[in-house]
């Protein structure tokens, strides 16, 4: 399972940039020596491509995901930015099993701060690693798709691509017993 490393000791190091195209855009994966920095969906390629390792696994990761031949990531993650309460909101979005969904007070429960739930929706909204920090996963107490950075639409699909027939949605929102 991917984990956040302790930042405190790592120094900022040349980037690396890899795109991907996908059924629902185009991908930007941006990583540095140690890790992935960055996914993120864009518009157009923002950067020359400069690939290494970790870009190249990483790509052939998200490929294998997108064609549902993978289901969890074993990549190293290097997020450039990022507070300490932004961190631990994103490793608790690493425990989130493919296909499942929970919410934003359930995230709140498991770093133990039950009564920061818009915190976490703010730090899940911040999460610099998409898919594979998987924000996606989370959605309304209510059941509903609430936002996503890379759009709801996106959100929608890559939520269908990870349950299959189990995730039907009703008037834009999911439906069923999915929660963790």
């Amino acid at each position: 399972m991917a984990q956040l490393p302790n930042l405190s000791t790592l120094e900022p190091i040349v980037m690396f940039t890899e795109y991907l195209t996908t059924e629902i855009g185009l991908v930007e994966i941006c990583a540095n020596d140690t890790g992935v920095s960055s996914i993120y969906f864009v518009a157009n390629k923002r950067h020359d491509t400069r690939i290494n390792d970790i870009t190249q696994k990483c790509k052939q990761q998200l490929i294998e995901y997108f064609t549902a031949d993978r289901k969890s990531f074993e990549l190293p993650l290097s997020p450039e930015k990022g507070t300490d309460f932004q961190k631990q909101v994103w490793n608790a979005l690493t425990t989130i099993p493919f296909g499942q969904v929970t919410s934003y007070a359930n995230i709140a429960h498991q770093i133990n701060n039950p009564k920061a739930v818009r915190a976490v929706g703010a730090a899940n909204g911040k999460n610099p690693i998409s898919i594979i920090v998987p924000c996606h996963r989370v959605i309304g107490a209510n059941g509903s798709l609430t936002g996503y950075a890379g759009g709801l639409e996106r959100k929608q699909w890559l939520l269908q691509h990870e349950s299959g027939d189990m995730f039907e949605t009703k008037k834009g929102h999911p439906v069923g017993s999915l929660f963790i």
